[in-house]
This record gives C-alpha cells, sequence and structure tokens, in this order.
C-alpha cells in the first residue's frame, strides 16, 4: 500500500463492496509506520507523501539491523536501497538478504529488478571533477537509476584541464537538470553553470589537501559561486544531490501535466 495506483484500488474495491472495511484496514494498518524490533520504525508512507521511499542509512549499523529492515521494507517495495555499506558489511549481508546487489563505487546495496525501467521524464547529468570524486559521484547515480531516472555520465572533467570540460558541452546541453561532484577547491560547479541552462546542484566533496578542511573549502567556494542557478548539498551527499534533481524532474513532470 505505498504504491499510489494500489491504494486507489484498494479504496475503490471498498467503495463497491468487493472487499470489506476489516481486510482494508488489515492492508492499511501499517501505511504510517512499521516497527522492527525495537531499533526502527520503517516509514511505509514517505514515498506516498514525497515520491521516493525510505532509504536505509547503512553507516554505523550493524549486518543483522540493516538486514531485518530491508526483509521488511522488500514486502512494500520494489527497490530497497541501503548507503554507505563497505564490502566487508555486504559480504556479511549477503546470505541474510536474498537477491541483494552491490554497487561497489557508489557503496549501495539494493534488492532491486535486474533491468531497472525509468519512468520520468527527462535527464540527470552527473558530472565529477576526477577520478577520486567518483564514489560521492556514483553515490549520487545509483541513486537516481534505483529511482527510475536517466543518468549520463561524465567523469573526471575538473578545471585543471578545461578542455576536457568543453570538448563534451554536449552532455551539459543535453542535461534537464546537472549534479556536480567536486573536491579540492571546488570550482567545476561555477563553470558548469555558466555554461548550462538547466538547475545545477553542487556536490562537494571531502578530497584535497589539508587546506581543504575535509570538504569545507570546496562547499564554502560552491555557496559562494559568483554563477546563478546553483544548489548547494551537503559534503560528500551524492544522495541527496540525487534526490533533490528528481525532485525537481518531477517537479517539472507536474507542470506539464496541470
Amino acid at each position: 500500500m505505498t504504491d499510489e495506483k494500489a491504494l486507489q484500488s484498494l479504496l475503490n474495491a471498498v467503495a463497491n463492496g468487493s472487499l470489506s472495511t476489516d481486510a482494508a484496514f488489515s492492508q492499511l494498518k501499517d501505511l504510517a509506520y512499521e516497527s522492527v524490533d525495537e531499533f526502527a520504525k520503517i516509514d511505509h508512507h514517505r514515498s506516498l507523501r514525497t515520491g521516493f521511499p525510505e532509504v536505509i542509512w547503512g553507516q554505523d549499523k550493524t549486518p543483522e539491523q540493516i538486514a531485518r529492515i530491508m526483509e521488511v521494507m522488500r514486502l512494500k517495495n520494489q527497490v530497497v536501497m541501503a548507503t554507505r555499506i563497505t564490502q566487508e558489511v555486504f559480504v556479511a549481508l549477503q546470505p541474510k538478504v536474498r537477491g541483494l546487489r552491490y554497487y561497489d563505487m557508489a557503496r549501495i546495496c539494493a534488492i532491486a529488478p535486474a533491468q531497472l525501467k525509468v519512468r520520468y521524464s527527462g535527464t540527470i547529468g552527473i558530472l565529477s571533477a576526477g577520478t577520486a570524486d567518483l564514489p560521492v559521484a556514483e553515490e549520487a547515480a545509483i541513486t537516481a537509476e534505483l529511482s527510475g531516472f536517466q543518468v549520463q555520465r561524465l567523469w573526471d572533467v575538473g578545471v585543471a584541464g578545461i578542455h576536457r570540460l568543453l570538448s563534451n558541452r554536449h552532455v551539459i546541453e543535453s542535461a534537464s537538470v546537472l549534479i556536480v561532484v567536486a573536491g579540492m577547491e571546488g570550482a567545476l560547479p561555477s563553470v558548469v553553470a555558466g555554461l548550462a541552462d538547466s538547475p545545477v546542484i553542487a556536490v562537494p566533496t571531502s578530497i584535497g589537501y589539508g587546506a581543504s578542511f575535509g570538504g569545507l573549502a570546496p562547499l564554502l567556494t560552491m555557496l559562494n559561486s559568483c554563477a546563478a542557478g546553483i544548489g548547494v548539498v551537503n559534503i560528500d551527499n551524492g544522495f541527496g544531490a540525487a534526490v533533490l534533481a528528481g525532485q525537481i524532474l518531477r517537479s517539472a513532470e507536474k507542470l506539464r501535466m496541470s
């Protein structure tokens, strides 16, 4: 009952008398949230409210906790996703969770169909300044793909070799929304925003020398950008950037349909 069409079908069944109110109540009783032992409360209603199901933050949870949460969520969601999963944690999860897939660069594991379907129009273009930024960039890319969006990747096009970016302007021009991931001084989003006619979501990473202060330097650069049309998420937050990009595209789709 976390899908809008399924909920509408349930209400129609009650209205036409083919389903009793007791049976409907049984299906709806965990709609708000469902407790998992004493350590988690699963927000099944989130996808109806926001369009995106709850995602498990894997870091600092035990493999047993993650597995238990995933098994509960898979009963009501076609895709169940956990972020910040190390290889060691994935190995521990495999015998506990059937059909689990692992995206090692993105540090994401998921229960998902073998062939992911694109459910929304528009393209999310994701650019990384350097190869070291790829874990965060891939976190954004995999999150977007698991959420039903089309993604186009462009890696290692930082400002130290600006010709690499300029020779791939077609990626910028074809994107409906752009996610730009950069560490060091974090200048790439400003350059991209000066070339793009679509929103730019800037993601600072913790990659850099000491004066980068674990990503604070690129964060401040992005917040102080002279280019218009940039929004900034937190350091290393590829997941949050993907969800924001998805919300932008879903809002545009709602406006087209209104």
